[in-house]
């Protein structure tokens, strides 16, 4: 079993990381929050507000899931974030899309509260969950999703401001991400349309984070 992945980050979109180490490139599924901080990253900015070299290093600590006709590997900044996924694919009909859906959504720390608070409105309002999967999760999770220690991410930035991205490439790369979620591309790309109407410099984040909960 794969505990982390440490190496050069080559390639990244909203739902996937390629990191190559040891000459080996891993494809590698992500949370959208994990996505705003490896893109951090990738920006150029170091712990210091130094300029970071060419060829960042990141680690990621993977979940792998492996049956007959699929192995899928999931990357996650902390421990306590993958152990919150983890904790979500217990709960009855929740798999690894799913449960990354969730922590696309919310912030992991908000996902903690959500469950911890039976807040089930907040929770259905996710594509897919609906009010009855809402409330088997937080049944099943209530009394242990506060014990999971999320902690802080070692080596990422917060950004006040995110950099000016052209609108069209905005809706692109979240029609893009939204697809590979599962979602039909014509249905994403309306969405995306709506959302950047009424908030021109929306991010890729938080025209998915809407997405979510719009489609």
């Amino acid at each position: 079993m794969i505990e982390y992945i440490y190496g050069e980050l080559t390639e990244l979109s909203p739902t996937l990381a390629v990191v190559e180490a040891a000459g080996v490139g891993y494809a590698i599924n992500i949370t959208l929050t994990t996505f705003t901080q490896l893109s951090g990253k990738e920006r150029g900015t170091d712990n210091s507000g130094n300029i970071a070299k060419h060829g960042e290093q990141v680690r990621l600590y993977c979940t792998e899931i492996i049956r007959e006709d699929t192995h899928e590997m999931y990357g996650f900044p902390t421990k306590g974030e993958r152990a919150l996924f983890e904790m979500l694919m217990t709960v009855s009909g929740i798999g690894g899309n799913t449960a990354r859906l969730i922590l696309s959504a919310f912030a992991a720390n908000d996902v903690r509260q959500i469950i911890a608070t039976a807040n089930v409105k907040a929770l259905s309002s996710i594509k897919g969950l609906g009010p009855k999967t809402a409330q088997r999760i937080i049944v099943d999770l209530k009394d242990k999703v506060l014990k999971v220690d999320l902690g802080t991410p070692a080596g990422v930035l917060t950004f006040e401001e995110e950099p000016e991205v052209p609108d069209s490439e905005v809706k692109t790369e979240a029609v893009s991400a939204l697809t590979m979620l599962g979602f039909a591309a014509a249905a994403s790309a309306k969405v995306a349309d709506k959302i950047l109407k009424q908030e021109p410099n929306a991010t890729v984040e938080q025209v998915i984070r809407q997405a979510l909960k719009l489609l």
